[in-house]
């Protein structure tokens, strides 16, 4: 499946998710909820996926995780936040540089219009 296909589908199965819970929950509950829909998609979901830190000749485990990682190449934070600041922004895009991924989604699910929490980035 082509990025753009991968990021419209899942964009639509947040919406559905949103739909269904709407804003309030923690960010748990949109994460389980998501992973689930992505799995009955038929698409491979990574939830809390690992990302050491590789500084020249050594691993550094740091304890960063990916929300959910989707086909080995998306990556997908979820936020339950009033607004977005330029620390979650930071965050996604280090996440995809360190994992070398392609790209990411970061979705807030704290809002009336889940279009309006979707953040789109291009490593």
């Amino acid at each position: 499946m082509e990025i753009n296909d991968l990021t419209g589908k899942i964009i639509g199965l947040a919406i559905e998710v949103h739909k269904n819970l709407g804003p309030g929950l923690l960010e748990s509950a949109y994460s389980e909820c998501l992973a689930y829909e992505i799995y009955n998609s038929g698409l491979l979901v990574e939830r809390q996926k690992p990302l050491p830190i590789i500084y020249k000749d050594i691993k550094l485990d740091h304890g960063y995780r990916i929300d959910l990682l989707v086909e080995q190449k998306l990556v997908i934070e979820l936020k339950t936040v009033e607004c977005f600041t330029d620390v979650h922004f930071a965050q996604i895009l280090t996440y995809m540089r360190l994992g070398n991924y392609p790209v990411g989604l970061l979705i807030n699910f704290h809002t009336k219009v889940l279009t309006q929490g979707i953040k789109r980035f291009v490593n």
